[in-house]
């Protein structure tokens, strides 16, 4: 029974990660209909810009600043090219075109950052915050899932509360309709894709330092992430939350396994093949009868 805690606590790190980009997964499907692929990506761009800048002699907050800012700024670009030209497409043709656009995203990080060769991150939440079960819980973790907590509550109470909210609403329910309103579509879409920007890109930059430190590695970051944002089933941010950082639990306990641990990497995958199976079981239900 120790063993078990000590393995889902070790997870916690990874799930607080899983979290917050599932929940910035559901923010933007939520507000612009897009299925993003590039979440990771963006925010593995916006870290090695950190990286590149910290290593060439600039001070870690002037670094971690102008990472954010890239960050922020891929995503608005990923915004544009989604907003300008797949503006009237369906949800499947606007996944399609992130994937894409995710593909060209590592093709080119891995050129420029010399493929899949390790880069040294500087660790923004050093040290550790407590010893549960025999583990150290970093800080690092407890940061990660904090930021989910209040991503999470602020995308809650944006869209609930706010003036800005009902706008966002009515972006994503009638983008149409609510141009012809007034409404400054472009301008809301845009924001959504830059602050979804950013946040990813935060998120990567803490847990970066105990992950494997490359491109490829940290951007596939976008697959347990949509795992999660599916838990929730791209509606639900508290779910998605919850579903993030038990991936990253679930994940820690097969390191008990033996020989499974090397597989723990397909978790994601079985989660949202049994998320699917589940959303189906009505139909199935009724082809049965």
């Amino acid at each position: 029974m120790s063993d078990l805690l000590t393995a889902a606590v070790a997870g916690l790190s990874a799930g607080g990660t899983y979290a917050l980009l599932g929940v910035c997964a559901v923010f933007t499907y939520r507000l612009v209909a897009v299925v993003n692929f590039t979440g990771a990506a963006i925010g593995t761009a916006g870290t090695f810009v950190m990286v590149v800048l910290h290593q060439a002699g600039v001070p870690l907050p002037l670094a971690v600043l102008a990472g954010l800012v890239a960050g922020s700024a891929a995503g608005v670009a990923i915004g544009f090219v989604t907003t300008t030209w797949f503006a009237e497409s369906d949800a499947s043709t606007k996944a399609a075109v992130t994937v894409a656009l995710f593909i060209g995203i590592v093709a080119v990080g891995l050129r420029l950052t010399g493929g899949q060769h390790p880069h040294p991150f500087p660790d923004l939440v050093p040290g550790s915050a407590l010893r549960v079960a025999g583990v150290e819980l970093t800080n690092a973790a407890l940061v990660a899932i904090a930021l989910a907590v209040v991503f999470t509550l602020l995308a809650d109470a944006l869209l609930r509360r706010t003036r800005i909210g009902l706008h966002l609403r009515a972006l994503a329910e009638r983008p149409m309709a609510a141009e012809l309103i007034g409404v400054r579509v472009r301008l809301l879409s845009l924001g959504v894709w830059g602050a979804t920007g950013a946040f990813t890109t935060l998120a990567l930059m803490i847990v970066a330092p105990q992950r494997s430190p490359d491109f490829m590695s940290l951007s596939l970051l976008v697959v347990p992430a949509l795992a999660a944002a599916l838990i929730g089933f791209f509606r639900n941010f508290w779910a998605t939350l919850v579903g993030g950082v038990a991936i990253g639990v679930l994940e820690g306990t097969m390191s008990l396994l033996g020989g499974s641990n090397q597989y723990r990497g397909a978790i994601p995958f079985f989660v949202i093949l049994a998320v699917l199976l589940w959303a189906q079981r009505g139909a199935r239900w009724d082809e049965a009868r």
